[in-house]
C-alpha cells in the first residue's frame, strides 16, 4: 500500500474528488486543504464524506475548519513520511 497525499490550494472539488479516485486504487490517502477554508458544496461534501468512509484522512491549516486541524510546520513534517505527494 502507498501512501499519498493531496495538497489542494484552490480547485477544492477537483483536489478532492482526485483524492477519492486515488483510494481506488491500493493507496492510503491523506488530503490537505491549505490556506484557504473548506468551501461548502454538495458536491464538495460529497467528496469529504466519501474520502471517510474510505478511510483517508482531511486535514485543513485554517483553525474552525470541518476538518481536522494540523499546522502549515505539522504538514511539511508529515509530507516526509509519503511515497507521493500530489499538489493540485
Amino acid at each position: 500500500m502507498k501512501k499519498v497525499a493531496v495538497i489542494v490550494n484552490d480547485d477544492q472539488h477537483e483536489g478532492l474528488r482526485m483524492g477519492v479516485g486515488l483510494t481506488l486504487g491500493d493507496n492510503a490517502v491523506t488530503v490537505f486543504l491549505m490556506d484557504k477554508p473548506l468551501e461548502s458544496a454538495d458536491d464538495i461534501d460529497l467528496n469529504v464524506e466519501t474520502l471517510g468512509d474510505m478511510d483517508a484522512k482531511v486535514y485543513s491549516n485554517l483553525p474552525g475548519s470541518k476538518c481536522e486541524i494540523m499546522s502549515t510546520e505539522e504538514i511539511a513534517r508529515a509530507l516526509t513520511d509519503f511515497d507521493a505527494v500530489i499538489q493540485y
